[in-house]
């Protein structure tokens, strides 16, 4: 015995532009509603949406990077700037760059008078250029 299966509604749709769907334009996927995601909103040749600035801010379209959790920021200074400190604030002797807010010395400069400098990091080039101007340098861990 032969089955015999009903017609389906898109063979009778077939010659007529909505399909059955409304308008021409509508059943069409992400289309339907302007696209996936942030499509359609205008982020692209320049024409971006006046309300979505208004509502968002320009932050809204574009990247904005990554942040590493876990990275500490360790404020540091040159020489340089230090040696431009010293005279600003008129220190002699000794300098904890820790209780001014330093965590690091760094050797781009020179010093123009010996000092001891306490920090909780230096680099080897600016360690040997506070000893070649006389000083010292003690790390504080």
């Amino acid at each position: 015995m032969k089955r015999t299966t009903r017609k389906r509604k898109s063979r009778k749709q077939r010659g007529k532009w909505s399909h059955g769907w409304g308008h021409k334009k509508k059943h069409r996927g992400k289309g339907s509603r302007g696209g996936k995601g942030m499509a359609g909103s205008g982020k692209r040749a320049d024409t971006k949406k006046p309300t979505i600035i208004n509502l968002y801010g320009n932050a809204y379209f574009g990247r904005h990077g990554f942040i590493v959790p876990h990275r500490k920021h360790v404020e540091a200074i040159n020489l340089k700037d230090l040696d431009v400190l010293i005279k600003y604030h008129g220190l002699k002797g000794d300098v904890n760059l820790t209780t001014l807010g330093y965590g690091k010395l760094l050797a781009t400069g020179t010093l123009s008078q010996p000092m001891k400098i306490t920090v909780a990091h230096a680099s080897k080039q600016a360690i040997e250029k506070v000893k070649s101007a006389g000083g010292d340098v003690i790390l504080s861990a």
